[in-house]
């Protein structure tokens, strides 16, 4: 068992689903002299032919809440096929892969980036189109700086590598295919944030993400969600997600959708104003209570899209309607 406790969370989940879940390790990160696996767990149908739907967490050390929400709600699966012959139904529909915890050794660490100092979000080959904030965009200056890209000679990082690796194995190869990638961010909202990071420009597949929207609040109304494009807010450098979606975009008869759940610290932190003495309470709910309501509310998202990638078939916008989704949907996030 590892000593990080969301490891130790991870291996006995590992244990509960031995029956229904296949894993294997992606990759191995030192920190401290000790020795940290990531891995890769998969659950539901494996024909290619079929949507699939990623769940990644942890990518920065210091947000330990969205591996805790992935976890969670593993838990939640993992008990229920015990029981639940409709979530076995579901699951011979659609593809599930967990990437719980990308960046143990940044979190052993207590810190954003990576053991190499490196933030992953920051990483990937692929450079913003104008002014991006100074070094919250993105730099290549110190790694003792937050925010540092890595060196422009060195290949991306052995997490990123993984992360990409199962992203194309898994979700790219299939003709639909959503992710989610859990994070926290400081600020007084829950935000659901979609590409592009690194330019202005809408994406393809904006018809798409409103589409997804309204059918969340029409399934779950009163939610308190905001979608938008992470460029409304500021451009980086390096995004995966943006570098994964362009590789997708090389296929034109697939649909990738990748999200960010960027949950909102700042309600946490006002309930509890000494949390911003915590490097840990900037960015978590320190309050078991507190915690427990993160984990049960953002549960009920990670469901809908999971059953939304089983059901794409049924809302996906086509012809007319798509033109006239895309056209709603730049006139609301990219003109003035």
């Amino acid at each position: 068992m590892s000593t990080l406790p969301e490891l130790r969370e991870l291996e006995r989940l590992l244990e509960l689903g031995k029956h229904h879940l296949q894993s294997s390790v992606a990759c191995r990160v030192s920190a401290d002299g000790k020795d940290f696996p990531v891995y890769q767990l998969t659950l539901g149908n494996p024909d290619p032919k079929l949507p699939s739907i990623g769940f990644f967490g942890g990518i920065h050390g210091l947000e330990r809440i969205g591996t805790q929400v992935l976890l969670y709600f593993l838990r939640s699966l993992l008990t229920r096929l015990e029981w639940d012959n409709s979530l076995h139904h579901l699951l011979q529909d659609v593809r599930l892969v967990f990437m719980p915890l990308i960046n143990p050794g940044g979190m052993w660490q207590s810190t954003r980036s990576n053991p190499n100092g490196v933030d992953l979000m920051r990483n990937a080959p692929i450079d913003a189109t104008g002014k991006v904030p100074f070094l919250l965009g993105g730099h290549r200056i110190s790694p003792l700086l937050p925010w540092y890209r890595g060196s422009a000679d060195a290949g991306m990082e052995t997490e990123n590598q993984a992360l990409c690796r199962v992203v194309r194995e898994e979700l790219l190869s299939r003709q639909f295919s959503i992710a989610v990638d859990c994070h926290s961010g400081f600020g007084s909202r829950d935000r659901i944030w979609f590409p592009h990071a690194h330019s202005g420009e809408p994406i393809a597949h904006l018809a798409d993400i409103l589409t997804l929207e309204e059918l969340f609040h029409q399934t779950w109304p009163n939610n308190r969600y905001l979608f938008e494009p992470q460029s409304l807010h500021y451009r980086t450098h390096g995004d995966v997600w943006d570098y994964l979606y362009l590789q997708a975009r090389q296929d034109k008869g697939k649909t990738f959708l990748p999200l960010t759940l960027e949950m909102g610290s700042w309600l946490w932190v006002r309930k509890n104003p000494r949390q911003l003495f915590s490097r840990h309470g900037m960015f978590n709910p320190s309050v078991e209570h507190r915690l427990h309501r993160v984990l049960r509310r953002h549960a009920v998202w990670l469901d809908f899209l999971m059953r939304a990638a089983s059901g794409h078939d049924k809302w996906l916008a086509t012809g007319p309607t798509r033109l006239r989704m895309q056209e709603r949907a730049v006139a609301r996030w990219y003109r003035p």
